[in-house]
């Protein structure tokens, strides 16, 4: 009888990454998703896209795009760009 779990009430212990405010969302006219995020380290951003594709687009100024048929760019925030 050890009704004293607190499980449900740890929510910042697991921030391995993860530390940012979504301060604005939604779906445009395309019907692509987008969140604004925020974090202690800047802003970002990332879309949704209907096609299969998604981007984003770090606080640090590093981007990833994936096109939605395997194909993938990284762009480092010095603007190298690594292609899978």
């Amino acid at each position: 009888m050890s009704g004293k779990s607190t499980s449900s009430s740890s929510n910042n212990s697991g921030s391995s990454g993860k530390d940012y405010t979504v301060t604005s969302s939604g779906t445009n006219s395309q019907g692509n998703h987008y969140c604004h995020r925020e974090s202690s380290s800047g802003g970002g951003y990332h879309y949704s896209n209907t096609d299969g594709s998604y981007y984003y687009s770090n606080p640090n100024g590093s981007t990833y795009h994936d096109n939605g048929a395997g194909s993938s760019t990284y762009t480092t925030p010095s603007g190298h760009q690594v292609k899978k």
